[in-house]
């Protein structure tokens, strides 16, 4: 993996556990029906961001694998998009704040751009 990639893959990663605390100060769990409340959201986050952080280790160290690794955080920051993104068309406002809209964007465009350069970087 080149040098960006593994920028924007790091980058990716850190958006991505930062919107998760601001999903923990916003009750994303009514938001999105689960049970349990905070407790639920906290032991669901807890082998996300341990996947998170080691899926970005193995793509800063250029670890085999390290590329599917940048293709599954790219493919959870669009996931991630995707869901608010339904969310806020649907009327929700609970990530309506401009510094929560800029996660999710962030959340948008550093996997497109990842996974274009993941692309240009291993052509076929």
């Amino acid at each position: 993996m080149t040098k960006a990639a593994r920028g924007l893959c790091l980058a990716t990663a850190t958006v991505l556990v930062v919107h998760q605390i601001d999903a923990g100060y916003r009750e994303e769990w009514l938001m999105l029906g689960l049970p349990g409340g905070n407790t639920l959201n906290l032991l669901l986050n807890l082998p996300i961001i341990a996947w998170l952080l080691q899926a970005s280790a193995a793509a800063q160290a250029g670890a085999r694998g390290a590329r599917r690794q940048a293709m599954a955080i790219a493919g959870l920051g669009l996931l991630t998009a995707t869901i608010h993104g339904g969310f806020l068309a649907a009327g929700d406002r609970r990530f309506a704040e401009p510094v929560s809209l800029l996660l999710i964007g962030a959340a948008l465009l550093l996997p497109i751009l990842l996974l274009r350069r993941l692309r240009l970087s291993h052509p076929r």
